[in-house]
């Protein structure tokens, strides 16, 4: 497979919130997430509550950009970060693109992940020969499910022993949006 370009992730306002390049200063949110498995089991958030584990953590999300595999984000509201979004680019050659987030758990049930959501895929639609977004949520996160579909992504289907998840496998809803024609 062709390595992909460098991107640059850029500074998007949303309604509430900000989506940034993740700082140094981050880390309190990525020692937060270290604390919930529902995070930790499905993404590479460190599952030990250990500064140096969150500051590599926010290093790697920088080299997913030198490297071209996607834009991870810092979900900012007022002077703090309050979840992870991320753009995944591996399957742009084909047209499509996958997005994941989560909001740390002290700062759930306030919108958040709504907005991001909205503003991601808003922009994502500017990247060239991008015409299908893509979620694939974990049937029992119904919070996802719903802030998904109050986005305007649809319910496809569920994908069987999609997803190996806490050591076991698991199925996966996948959720998506088209480029309007």
């Amino acid at each position: 497979m062709t390595a992909l370009p460098e991107v640059v992730v850029p500074r998007i306002a949303g309604d509430r919130i900000v989506l940034r390049a993740f700082e140094s200063t981050d880390a309190d949110a990525v020692l937060d997430a270290s604390t919930d498995r529902s995070i930790t089991a499905v993404t590479t958030v460190p599952a030990t509550n250990d500064p140096d584990l969150a500051a590599e953590w926010i290093a790697r999300q920088h080299e997913r950009a030198r490297t071209g595999s996607g834009y991870s984000f810092a979900i900012q509201s007022a002077d703090e970060c309050v979840g992870q979004i991320g753009l995944w680019l591996r399957e742009l050659h084909e047209g499509r693109a996958t997005i994941g987030y989560w909001i740390r758990p002290s700062r759930r049930r306030r919108g958040y992940a709504l907005d991001a959501l909205h503003t991601l895929s808003d922009w994502a639609w500017s990247l060239p020969n991008l015409h299908r977004l893509q979620l694939h949520i974990d049937p029992a996160n119904r919070a996802s499910c719903r802030t998904a579909e109050r986005a305007g992504y649809e319910r496809e289907g569920l994908l069987r022993s999609w997803q190996e998840i806490a050591e076991e496998r698991r199925d996966m809803l996948v959720y998506s949006m088209i480029r309007s024609r």
